[in-house]
């Protein structure tokens, strides 16, 4: 039996192979009359390749591979091999004396960490998705509101005595506690195998295997599937940046820098230790590429988000001068890298239209999210890093001070049209002593009540502007810690009214969100945003308008970021009628003080700030409003 064709190892070699996971690896033999496994793995460097597992008796040179030439393939079939049993591909190199034994880089499932072997597995799964997908394309849409949470699962909730909550059994809680939500998409943080589980699946091994620590295959296959039929979206963390040094793992794969660079200038991260991708080698690209493909493919995601963009787009990035090699034309772009990533993103759109990829890059790296035809990078989204850390300073000031810090509110109106953007309160701004958001609020002098009250400010002014919105777990309860890994979120937090109203708030604020066609529809158009009062640094408070296709789709935005309420205040209103209060963040029932403006306010005749009609509103303290037109006057 030979699964791997000449034009699958052509493929292979010219970094333009999609699918290598149907070829390399193990596929058990369907049909045959004793039960046998069909072994494929890369290692044009070894000598020797040989199966070590359960059948043998983990027995040395016993079911030796084959080599298929210049290709670098070794494939053979191993009769006896049953699905759920261990294996490993004991290499021998050519070069030197060395022998290893080593995980099978296409394994799609692998023992419990800290063990290391590989695990004969099937894909089988009968979905029920078919009417989620059907309509994803819509649900997907540059237009369409989407409300993104993201979350651990190992963190996100466990059993009474601490233990982890398999796939399975975490599907029931997190459909219905997202549904409640509101939110139209989960992230889920790495679940890609990985031997060290603080590193939160970013240091990992399995790119095709799903982590055990949580089930089998089929068991994430559950959850996904039921996320899709209570029409919830699901986005997983793929890194294809670096990989860990673990002797099973990738790194000197064959006794050779395989899979990574062998100048550690250009193959070893400094700041993370692990190793990095050679994005110039054909095989490697082909190796990236299937295993993005694969979790679109076999596990229904619906969108990647690509970490640490950065540190793939720059040779010296987190490096000291000296650490690093320029490219061919004496610059610090990671050329190899760019046309990988651009790769990448056609490859992805042509084979699944309807899918999303979400580039975390930190810096101002142009045209990430513009098409490879005009030099982009191609992806759909951007985390917006910048309007993150501009907002998160502000917020951290005392009240009194932010009439000096107005343009960290306002400067990304210079450049919110320039990419397509998701603004992000990821995990990365609640760990490592950042505190928790809930912490942050207001600078230390903060009592609870402002905090609480700036922190569903925060959110309702992040759901006002312009891109698609993220909220990291525990966000919602206005927990006081910041995220522990090795724990639980905080669940007892919604039995206090107080916390329980945060969580209320995030729930009409997504019912809202995505209610009000303005919110979303023309979020990477300029006629979907207007400032009303841009410049009242001195009342620390924002107007501004989201405007949808049609004049009716209009939404009215207020904030005030100070804890003193101002009456009359006067916005500008571009039509007359009756402007209702469709969500008041200060309101009675999210434990704020109640007050607002009765429902809503007729505007007068009296043009302000370039509108030809003007409501004047009272705003709570530290509160954010949104209002629409219902009716016209005289009518």
């Amino acid at each position: 039996m030979n699964l791997l064709t000449e034009t699958d190892l052509y493929l292979l070699n010219e970094g333009r192979h999609l699918r290598l996971y149907d070829k390399l690896g193990a596929h058990l033999v369907r049909g045959a009359g004793r039960p046998a496994c069909h072994f494929a793995v890369w290692a044009p460097n070894a000598a020797r390749v040989s199966v070590l597992g359960d059948w043998n008796g983990w027995t040395p040179e016993r079911d030796l591979l084959r080599s298929l030439g210049q290709s670098g393939v070794w494939q053979g079939c191993v009769e006896g091999v049953q699905e759920g049993q261990r294996y490993v591909y004991q290499i021998t190199s050519r070069y030197r004396d060395y022998q290893i034994d080593k995980a099978d880089p296409f394994a799609f499932s692998a023992q419990l960490p800290p063990d290391r072997a590989s695990v004969v597995t099937c894909l089988d799964y009968t979905w029920g998705d078919q009417q989620w997908r059907q309509t994803r394309k819509d649900r997907q849409a540059l237009s369409a509101p989407q409300s993104i949470y993201e979350l651990h699962l190992g963190s996100w909730r466990r059993t009474p005595d601490g233990q982890f909550l398999s796939y399975r059994e975490v599907a029931p809680l997190l459909v219905d506690y997202v549904g409640k939500l509101g939110f139209t998409h989960v992230e889920l943080l790495p679940i890609m195998e990985h031997p060290f589980y603080g590193s939160w699946g970013y240091q990992c091994t399995g790119f095709f295997a799903p982590t055990s620590r949580y089930g089998s295959p089929q068991d994430l296959m559950f959850l996904i599937d039921s996320l899709h039929q209570a029409g919830i979206g699901v986005i997983l963390d793929w890194v294809p940046s670096h990989f860990p040094s673990d002797g099973h793992g990738l790194g000197f794969f064959d006794g050779t820098h395989l899979y990574e660079h062998e100048d550690p200038r250009q193959g070893f991260h400094p700041e993370w230790h692990s190793l990095l991708f050679n994005y110039g080698r054909s095989e490697v690209r082909s190796f990236l590429l299937s295993s993005a493909l694969f979790w679109l493919d076999r596990y229904h995601i619906d969108g990647l988000r690509v970490d640490a963009v950065a540190s793939m787009l720059y040779l010296d990035y987190s490096r000291k001068e000296g650490e690093w090699i320029p490219n061919r034309l004496g610059g610090k772009e990671n050329l190899d890298a760019i046309g990988f990533l651009r790769q990448l993103a056609e490859d992805v759109y042509r084979e699944f239209p309807d899918a999303e990829t979400i580039a975390e890059e930190s810096t101002s790296w142009p045209l990430v999210t513009r098409p490879t035809s005009v030099q982009g990078l191609g992806f759909g989204y951007k985390w917006d890093m910048g309007w993150m850390h501009d907002t998160l300073q502000y917020f951290a000031l005392d009240p009194v001070h932010r009439q000096h810090h107005h343009n960290l509110l306002t400067f990304r109106g210079m450049y919110a049209q320039s990419e397509n953007f998701v603004l992000s309160l990821s995990h990365d701004e609640v760990v490592h002593l950042k505190g928790s958001l809930y912490t942050k609020m207001g600078g230390p002098a903060a009592d609870p009540w402002q905090k609480r009250a700036s922190l569903r400010l925060l959110f309702g002014y992040q759901y006002a502007l312009p891109g698609k919105k993220l909220l990291f777990m525990g966000a919602e309860l206005g927990q006081w810690r910041e995220w522990n890994h090795e724990g639980s979120l905080d669940w007892a937090l919604l039995d206090s009214p107080e916390h329980a109203g945060i969580s209320r708030f995030v729930a009409d604020l997504n019912r809202v969100y995505q209610a009000e066609p303005a919110l979303a529809v023309l979020d990477y158009s300029p006629t979907g945003f207007r400032w009303l009062n841009a410049d009242d640094r001195e009342h620390s408070v924002l107007a501004f308008l989201r405007c949808g296709d049609s004049e009716t789709d209009t939404v009215v935005v207020i904030c005030n970021f100070t804890p003193v309420p101002r009456a009359g205040y006067r916005v500008g209103v571009p039509a007359p009628g009756f402007w209702q209060e469709i969500l008041n963040s200060d309101a009675a029932e999210y434990a704020g003080s109640g007050l607002g403006n009765l429902g809503g306010l007729v505007s007068v005749e009296t043009p302000c700030q370039g509108q030809p009609h003007s409501i004047e509103a009272f705003l709570p303290p530290l509160s954010v409003l949104y209002f629409r037109r219902v009716k016209q006057l005289g009518r």
